[in-house]
């Protein structure tokens, strides 16, 4: 979309928003762990930098300009800073935004966090919501976990429990502030997310989009019902589409929405 309307973003991931690198991380849940915090995980205030984040938006919203920093995942990613020593689960330095950007997009866990210390929503034109229902989340995280990444069963679950506090108290509630949710529902048993034996696809799904203020982007229901085959209107400010429309959804609903905010922007 950006490509395609010439819109020209400054990117930024969450993860590079962490407190600690994978080794520090360790280390510090196991300290944790010692004194009695059993919640200690990435979703909560104590392992992720929230002032700077705000201190990022702030900065955009009133200048265009702030300092990133990318988080390595894996080897393919740190093969570009081999020559800076900076190994899978490490940090890049933190660098300039680049130059003549129109647009911060923040791809994230913690986008629109708020704490008595922090209010990283409030800086923010457009807060988009993408979430799956908590049993597929959990079944992605022990597939992906457990199949991809060597961990246990049990050691999947074991993380998944440690963030239950976090989850409640620092995700959930972020969803109050978003301007569009899309939330996947699947249409097959998710019951026992433990056993399932695999993800449920796209076209065993339902996406159900929610608008807060429909007003304020001035969205076209009629519209978007003949575009989308077989999605209904569950609410005034609800529409559910096929899960293997949820791209096309989101191309029809948010192409609109950034015409709007560059055109704000110019203004």
């Amino acid at each position: 979309m950006f490509r395609r309307e010439g819109i020209t973003p400054a990117i930024v991931e969450g993860d590079s928003f962490h407190r600690y690198n994978r080794i520090d991380m360790k280390k510090a849940m196991a300290e944790a762990e010692r004194s009695g915090n059993r919640h200690f995980s990435h979703f909560g205030a104590e392992a992720n930098l929230f002032e700077e984040l705000e201190n990022l938006f702030s900065s955009y919203g009133e200048t265009g300009r702030g300092k990133r920093r990318l988080y390595i995942h894996n080897e393919d990613e740190a093969a570009p800073y081999a020559a800076l020593g900076i190994t899978p689960g490490e940090f890049t330095p933190w660098e300039d935004l680049p130059e003549g950007t129109d647009c911060l997009f923040y791809e994230g866990l913690h986008g629109c966090v708020v704490t008595p210390e922090v209010d990283v929503a409030r800086h923010a034109d457009l807060k988009i919501g993408v979430v799956p229902v908590i049993n597929l989340e959990w079944i992605q995280k022990i597939h992906r976990d457990t199949q991809h990444r060597g961990y246990q069963e049990e050691a999947v679950m074991d993380t998944i429990l440690r963030r239950m506090h976090d989850y409640v108290h620092y995700i959930v509630p972020q969803f109050k502030h978003t301007d569009i949710n899309f939330q996947r529902v699947p249409v097959v048993d998710t019951s026992d997310p433990i056993i399932a034996r695999d993800i449920p696809t796209a076209d065993e799904s339902l996406v159900v989009i929610r608008f807060g203020t429909p007003d304020r982007f001035d969205v076209d229901f009629p519209y978007l019902l003949r575009m989308l085959k077989d999605s209904w209107m569950s609410r005034r400010n609800t529409i559910v589409v096929p899960g293997g429309k949820m791209g096309l959804a989101m191309e029809l609903i948010l192409t609109p929405v950034l015409r709007h905010i560059m055109k704000k922007r110019g203004e």
